[in-house]
């Protein structure tokens, strides 16, 4: 049984878009190189995003802020699924996060929010994935309407926000008087939390 019908059907609803409404894509890139794979695709003409956090690194006679990537080895793009050679062919790029059907879409509402907690400016870090726990929205400051999972690590509570389709979690310090629950579980009630100051993290 041919699937051109259904091939044709998926390229067509993706012609006429503009390239700022293509879908968001993960591609795998060679470790270290992000940066640089990055410039290249925007220098392509690629709406792509390397969402990057502060570390603290030793060098020979001192310690040093650097930038580094949020996700190791991968890095956001958006462009026509049925156009991807060019994607494919940029030095650096391994490969496309796909399912057996093709290029698979990143959410939209996640990339939003990792940009929204990159341009925010507050500290943020790398955290183990977390797919299920109390789902809670930031009420105020600078991540206001971000939800995320709570959870709390060492009597501190932490807001983990994920990239579903890349298993990982990013983690940032917030005030945990500005969060509201979504969906709260029935051991734990996180409207109610404790007004002082505690870190939490958001994971993506």
């Amino acid at each position: 049984m041919s699937t051109q019908p259904k091939h044709s059907e998926q390229r067509c609803k993706f012609e006429g878009l503009t390239p700022d409404l293509f879908p968001w894509f993960a591609l795998q890139v060679r470790t270290r190189h992000e940066a640089g794979v990055a410039d290249q695709l925007s220098g392509q003409g690629y709406d792509r995003f390397l969402p990057l956090y502060k570390v603290r690194k030793r060098w020979s006679d001192r310690i040093k802020e650097v930038d580094a990537p949020l996700f190791p080895g991968y890095l956001f793009c958006r462009f026509n699924p049925h156009d991807r050679l060019p994607i494919l062919k940029t030095p650096g790029v391994i490969q496309i996060v796909s399912f057996q059907s093709g290029p698979a879409a990143v959410d939209e509402s996640e990339i939003r929010s990792i940009q929204s907690l990159v341009a925010a400016g507050v500290p943020h870090q790398p955290w183990p994935f977390l797919a299920a726990g109390d789902r809670v929205r930031i009420e105020s400051g600078p991540l206001l309407g971000l939800e995320g999972i709570l959870t709390e690590v060492r009597s501190s509570f932490r807001l983990v926000l994920s990239v579903t389709l890349l298993q990982r979690s990013v983690a940032v310090e917030i005030d945990s008087a500005s969060v509201t629950a979504v969906t709260p579980s029935r051991a734990r009630r996180p409207e109610r939390l404790n007004s002082q100051e505690q870190q939490a993290l958001v994971s993506v």
